[in-house]
């Protein structure tokens, strides 16, 4: 079992470090807990904060509905820092280093610490709409391309992390993770669970030992502990697991015992769904609304270059709101795809008092910003677009 899993954790660490690194894409929008930053953001005014997209939403749900039936499996199959901090626990005792047991009251207060977590980032998160967690975030250090957003606070951060998980197994996600904390609430109600038969146990321990997350299997008869990561460590641990001592399933209502395969089905079919749903609805991740749409309005879909994150997006409409000749009364909301390439747009307008020439000429015109006293050059291009010839003379397509 632990075989199965540690291919499993392989393919998805190899899949983000090919996206990350080769593909050169950006981790953080496939991130779930992107999506519990940005949700108050989205809700409120309709825009994802920089970096991250609706992506977030769609595999934070994925892995909620995830945990709804499997418990923290997440964080036992999927996450890369899980499992790097896994397999460096692993080969410390390979290499003679001897792991350290942390006290069953000891463990449970440090638990807390999460909770503490979770609530300062969003708090501060929430409040300046900006990712100030990223700076800090030992998984962002170990998947990003370390651009200027991130701090030297997330490499000794990281550091300290490879450091403790040589001697305690998995310290980040038992104490400080925040996922884990938005994460508790719903595995407490999972589906599945270890279960344990006391007339067939031998009383011997072993399952309490090999627990990740130091929950005390021997004493319980089901394991419905929220920090329960469905590892089945215990379960392939076990001397009597043959006798039927210990196994892991839901209740005996729908079947009462599942295979690791099972599991594994549900893990990748619930990953599977969030990227379609993500493809097939693609959904803006900035939006403004200007003024009141009339009984009639008609929109423009343009693929804009240089549209690559929220703070461009927000540029864009000082354009669509300029005071000039260029100045766009019908103009009524703009809805938007940021991305590292063209990027999508949908304007709607009123086209009684636009029309679609305008509303291009308006993005990339010049104009002068009677505040700032200066003039703002465009840098957007619109494909397609092109009065002056500018594409034929610098070879864009």
């Amino acid at each position: 079992m632990k075989t199965t899993r540690r291919i499993v954790q392989l393919g998805f660490l190899l899949l983000t470090v090919l996206g990350v690194f080769v593909v050169k894409g950006n981790a953080e929008r496939w991130c779930p807990f992107g999506g519990v930053e940005a949700i108050y953001t989205y809700v409120r005014e309709g825009n994802m904060l920089c970096s991250l997209g609706v992506s977030n939403f769609y595999i934070l749900a994925a892995v909620l509905v995830m945990t709804l039936l499997l418990r923290r499996a997440f964080c036992s199959y999927l996450c890369p820092l899980g499992t790097v901090s896994e397999w460096l626990h692993a080969a410390g005792g390979r290499v003679g280093i001897r792991p350290r047991r942390v006290p069953y009251a000891v463990d449970r207060a440090l638990a807390l610490l999460k909770y503490l977590v979770l609530g300062i980032v969003l708090v501060v998160t929430w409040r300046t709409a900006e990712l100030h967690f990223r700076g800090y975030d030992p998984c962002y250090a170990l998947i990003s391309r370390h651009g200027e957003d991130i701090t030297l606070w997330a490499y000794v951060i990281a550091g300290a992390i490879v450091v403790a998980s040589l001697l305690i197994l998995v310290p980040f996600c038992r104490w400080l993770c925040p996922l884990a904390a938005v994460l508790n609430p719903f595995s407490r109600f999972g589906l599945t669970r270890i279960q344990r038969h006391e007339a067939t146990c031998i009383d011997c321990g072993v399952c309490t030992t090999v627990c990740p997350m130091g929950i005390q299997v021997e004493r319980a008869t089901q394991v419905t502990a929220a920090r329960c990561l469905s590892c089945l460590n215990c379960v392939e641990a076990c001397p009597a697991r043959a006798s039927g001592a210990i196994r892991w399933g839901p209740p005996q209502v729908f079947g009462g015992r599942w295979s690791q395969g099972a599991l594994i089905a549900v893990v990748l079919c619930c990953v599977g769904v969030a990227v379609a749903a993500s493809c097939a609805f693609p959904l803006p991740s900035f939006v403004k609304v200007r003024g009141q749409p009339p009984a009639r309005t008609a929109t423009v879909h343009l693929e804009i270059r240089e549209l690559t994150c929220r703070g461009r997006a927000t540029l864009l409409t000082y354009f669509l709101e300029r005071d000039d000749e260029f100045e766009l009364p019908g103009y009524l909301k703009i809805e938007v795809w940021p991305g590292p390439g063209p990027a999508s747009a949908r304007i709607t307008f009123n086209p009684a008092r636009v029309g679609e020439t305008a509303i291009k000429e308006a993005i990339t015109e010049a104009y002068f910003d009677t505040n700032a006293e200066v003039w703002r050059s465009p840098p957007f291009r619109i494909v397609g677009y092109d009065p002056l010839g500018l594409d034929d003379i610098d070879g864009a397509p």
